[in-house]
C-alpha cells in the first residue's frame, strides 16, 4: 500500500481494504510507519512508538474483528497501554502500566493495533500542547501554530495523515479544541458513556471523558456503536443508545430547533473568523429549513470557569499528594511546570466545603441547560473563539512563574488568581467547559478556514445521550461538502 492510498482513506476504509483481502495487516502498518517517518519528525505529534511490538500483535488480531489491523494512536494520559510508561506529559512518571486502561481495552478488542502514544501537556491541564519533557507539538496545517490541547498529538498525528483515528479525551474542550485548530472532527461523547478505570469510576469528577479523534464521521460513529458501555463500577451511566449510529448516514435529518450564540460566556473577544465560520453554519441551517434563534444559555459563564478551576486546583493536588506517597518525598515547583505547581497550591487551601460547592455549581449549569433544550435541540457557538495560537505563545517565561507564584503567595483569593493566570488561554477557547461541567455531547465540525488557511471549527452541544443528532448533522454537512477534509 502506498503512502498516499493509506492517506486517502479513513479507519472504515482500511479495515474494509483488509477484510477483502485487497491489502493485509502489514502492508497498512508500513504505509503507517512511513507516514510516521515523513511527519513526525516535524510534528512532534509522537512521544513514543511500539513498532516490532506492534507489528507482533498484529498477528494475533482475529481477522473478522470490526477494525482487524488499523493502526492507533493512545494519548499519553488516562490511556494506559500494558507495559508503556503513561507519564501524562511529565518528566516524573516513567513506571510501565501494569494493564490497559479499560477504554484501551475496548478499543483493542475491535482489532486495532497500538502504535505508539500522544503528546499531551503536562498532567492534561492547557490548551495548547507544549510540555517541557517532550517539547512542544506543532499543527501540521502550519507549523508555526499550535495544534491545541490538551489532545493536541492525536490531533496532529489525524490531521497529518499518520492515523485515520487517534485515541483523545475531553476533560474542559481537549478534542473538540485541538479538532477545530487542525480541521479534523472531534466528538465528546455524553457523561457516563465511555468506559473507565479499572479502579477508577470517574476522571476529573466526571468532567474529562475518553474518546477519539478522526477525519470522518463514520469513523466516530462506529467507536460509539462499539465503545458505548453500561459499566457497574463506574460512578455514572447514561442508558445505551438502541439504534446504530453508523445507521443514521441514511436517516433523513428531522427539522431541528437551534439556539445560537457567538459571545464569550466569559466576556472575552471573540474573532471575526470564529463568528463567521459560526454564521456560515447558521446560514447552511436556515437554507436546509431548520428553525434557527439567536439564544445564549442562562449561565453565568465566569462563575462557572471559577468552578472549574476549583476542581482542576483539588485534581491537581490529589494528584501531587499521590506522587509524593508513591516517591516518598515532597515535591517542589522544581518537579512540575508552572500551572501544575500552581494548581496544586491553591489546592491545598481549597476546603471541602468549596469544592463541594462547586460540584453543585456544575448540577445547576446542567439543570439550567436541560431547561434550555426544553426549547432548543442543539446550542452552536464557535469551537474556539480563534484560529490556534502560535508555538510558544501561551506557554508562560519563567519571569512569569516567579510572579504568579508572588500573587498566589499572598493572595487571599487564591482561585481569583488561578482564573487571572489561564484567562490568557481561555480567550482562546471559552466556549466548550460548559458540556464537560454539564456532561452533555458536543461536536467541533471542521467547516471554515481563515485567509490564512487555518481551521477553526463550530461546536454544537446536544442534550444528554443525544450524539445521535450531533452525528446526523455532522453526516449531512461531510456529504454536503462542507468539512474541509473528509474522507471514507
Amino acid at each position: 500500500m502506498r503512502v498516499d492510498e493509506y492517506r486517502k482513506l479513513d479507519a472504515t476504509g482500511l479495515s474494509e481494504l483488509i477484510k477483502k483481502r485487497l491489502t493485509s495487516k502489514e502492508e497498512v502498518l508500513e504505509a503507517h510507519f512511513s507516514m510516521i517517518d515523513i511527519h513526525n519528525t516535524k510534528l512532534n505529534a509522537i512521544t513514543r512508538e511500539r513498532r516490532e511490538l506492534a507489528k507482533k500483535e498484529a498477528q494475533l488480531v482475529e481477522d473478522n474483528a470490526p477494525f482487524a489491523g488499523v493502526p492507533i494512536l493512545f494519548k499519553d494520559i488516562s490511556q494506559a497501554i500494558k507495559g508503556e510508561v503513561l507519564s501524562s506529559g511529565s518528566a516524573l512518571l516513567q513506571s510501565k502500566a501494569e494493564a490497559n486502561s479499560a477504554f484501551v481495552q475496548s478499543v483493542l478488542d475491535q482489532g486495532f493495533i497500538a502504535t505508539g502514544q500522544t503528546n499531551t501537556p503536562e498532567f492534561g491541564l492547557k490548551n495548547i500542547t507544549e510540555p517541557k519533557a517532550f517539547g512542544p507539538t506543532k499543527n501540521p496545517i502550519n507549523p508555526a501554530y499550535s495544534p491545541g490541547g490538551s489532545s493536541g498529538g492525536a490531533a496532529a498525528a489525524v490531521a497529518s495523515g499518520i492515523v485515520p483515528i487517534a485515541g483523545a479525551s475531553d476533560g474542559g474542550g481537549s478534542i473538540r479544541i485541538p479538532a477545530s485548530f487542525t480541521g479534523v472532527f472531534g466528538l465528546k461523547p455524553t457523561r457516563g458513556r465511555m468506559p473507565v478505570g479499572p479502579a477508577v469510576g470517574r476522571q476529573w469528577q466526571g468532567a474529562a471523558i475518553d474518546f477519539v479523534l478522526t477525519r470522518s464521521v463514520r469513523d466516530s460513529a462506529a467507536m460509539l456503536d462499539h465503545l458505548q458501555t453500561y459499566q457497574p463500577s463506574a460512578a455514572f451511566h447514561t442508558p445505551k443508545y438502541e439504534g446504530v449510529y453508523t445507521d443514521l448516514a441514511e436517516k433523513k435529518l428531522p427539522t431541528l430547533r437551534i439556539g445560537f450564540t457567538t459571545k464569550s460566556p466569559v466576556d472575552t473577544v471573540v474573532s471575526q473568523d470564529a463568528k463567521d465560520a459560526t454564521f456560515k453554519l447558521i446560514k447552511w441551517l436556515e437554507a436546509e429549513g431548520h428553525e434557527v434563534t439567536e439564544a445564549t444559555p442562562p449561565i453565568d459563564g465566569i462563575d462557572l470557569m471559577r468552578h472549574y478551576y476549583a476542581m482542576n486546583s483539588g485534581e491537581m493536588n490529589a494528584v501531587v499528594m499521590s506522587l509524593e506517597q508513591a516517591f516518598g518525598r515532597t515535591l517542589g515547583k522544581e518537579d512540575l511546570e508552572m500551572e501544575s505547581w500552581l494548581l496544586h497550591t491553591a489546592g491545598k487551601e481549597l476546603s471541602a466545603a468549596s469544592y463541594s460547592n462547586s460540584l453543585a455549581a456544575w448540577d445547576r449549569a446542567s439543570y439550567d441547560m436541560t431547561r434550555y433544550h426544553h426549547t432548543y435541540d442543539l446550542l452552536i457557538t464557535p469551537a474556539t473563539a480563534n484560529h490556534a495560537p502560535k508555538i510558544g505563545e501561551l506557554t508562560p517565561s519563567q519571569a512569569d512563574y516567579e510572579e504568579w507564584a508572588q500573587r498566589l503567595m499572598h493572595a487571599e483569593d487564591k482561585q481569583a488568581i488561578i482564573y487571572d493566570m489561564f484567562l490568557p488561554s481561555l480567550t482562546y477557547t471559552p466556549f466548550t467547559q460548559l458540556a464537560n461541567l454539564t456532561g452533555q455531547p458536543a461536536a467541533s465540525y471542521p467547516i471554515y478556514e481563515t485567509t490564512e488557511g487555518l481551521p477553526i471549527g463550530v461546536q454544537a452541544i446536544a442534550s444528554k445521550g443525544r450524539e445521535d443528532l450531533l452525528l446526523q448533522l455532522a453526516y449531512k454537512l461531510e456529504e454536503s461538502g462542507l468539512f474541509g477534509d473528509s474522507v471514507g
